[in-house]
């Protein structure tokens, strides 16, 4: 059995050509921009070697075809199409939330401006469709159809987080909810539409699809932990960022939704005006550690990892790439926190 962080530099090298290939149908505005956002050339044109990201949706696409005994070369469209829709929420992501850069470089609307930004991103998404289809294998309209439903979760999760933004209350049972479309929903279809392509079993499908939601809900709540507790080494991001924009996280909302001091407290903090500084952030950080918003969090993720891991144990399927799955999931969530 490979490890992790080798099963996903595996999947990079793996869909990379088919990826490149798929983008160059673009046209070469989108195309430019879209290559630069992959980390492939700088914003001048340069070939390059940035930092792609992990790939795990894509590795976690052509390990669910492994696992119903079907070649990796099956889920290959699959891992592409995933590539595209993640990678068009991101390149939106960072428009939303502001971002002026990803890894460590300059963010599409930043370079090209809003515009740009939106339709590279749509055009990204159309294209993960197309790829599916061009296929021509009888599942491919199922796995389109899969994909095309896993988006509309996506976009609902993203509708959920800026609505919070509006809100003084927010449930956890709506932050996890928020979590499971804007995190689960893309991971349970990765690790699903391999199985898809491959044709098997609907039991089979929907145990890996239930795995693929639990590690997103469990990522998310790490994520979480990491965007208050974090060090900015590991995570790429200021220290207590989530706390500097004042977002309802998973950890927040936990403590938001208990009765007491600690509790009104945070409450009141989340509506008051201005630009907190650090000792201010430290002071609240450690609120939330206090009424066990940091404990929660991290509970709770152990908890979905476990029932990740009992959907994979329900069907049967690939010993070694069953293990590979567990491996990855495990990797995913179990992060500096």
């Amino acid at each position: 059995m490979s490890t992790a962080p080798a099963c996903l530099s595996h999947s990079r090298t793996t869909i990379t050509p088919a990826l490149r290939a798929a983008v160059d149908r673009l046209d070469h505005r989108s195309r430019h921009q879209a290559a630069y956002h992959f980390g492939w050339i700088t914003a001048g044109g340069a070939p390059t070697r940035a930092d792609a990201g992990k790939a795990v949706r894509p590795a976690l696409a052509l390990l669910s075809a492994e696992a119903v005994g079907a070649p990796p070369e099956v889920a290959l469209p699959g891992a592409v199409a995933v590539e595209l829709v993640h990678n068009f929420s991101l390149v939106h992501d960072d428009l939303m939330d502001g971002d002026e850069e990803r890894r460590h470089r300059r963010t599409v609307w930043k370079l090209w401006g809003p515009s740009s930004a939106i339709l590279t991103g749509d055009a990204m998404l159309a294209l993960a469709q197309e790829v599916l289809l061009d296929t021509g294998l009888p599942t491919a309209a199922p796995a389109a159809r899969l994909l095309a439903r896993t988006t509309r979760h996506l976009i609902r999760g993203q509708v959920q987080d800026l609505s919070f933004e509006q809100r003084s209350h927010v449930t956890v049972e709506e932050c996890v909810d928020m979590a499971a479309g804007k995190t689960g929903a893309l991971l349970s279809a990765s690790a699903a539409i391999g199985a898809v392509l491959a044709g098997a079993p609907e039991t089979t499908v929907d145990a890996l699809a239930l795995y693929g939601d639990q590690v997103g809900v469990a990522f998310q709540l790490v994520d979480d932990v990491l965007g208050i507790w974090g060090d900015p080494a590991v995570t790429g991001k200021s220290v207590h960022s989530d706390l500097r924009s004042r977002k309802k996280s998973l950890p927040v909302s936990h403590v938001l939704n208990q009765d007491g001091p600690l509790s009104d407290e945070l409450a009141a903090w989340l509506t008051t005006p201005g630009e907190p500084d650090e000792e201010e952030l430290r002071r609240v950080a450690g609120l939330i550690e206090g009424a066990g918003g940091r404990d929660w969090a991290l509970a709770e993720a152990a908890r979905r990892m476990a029932l990740a891991e009992d959907a994979l144990r329900s069907v049967e399927l690939d010993a070694g790439a069953r293990e590979e799955l567990l491996a990855l999931g495990r990797f995913v969530v179990d992060r500096e926190a």
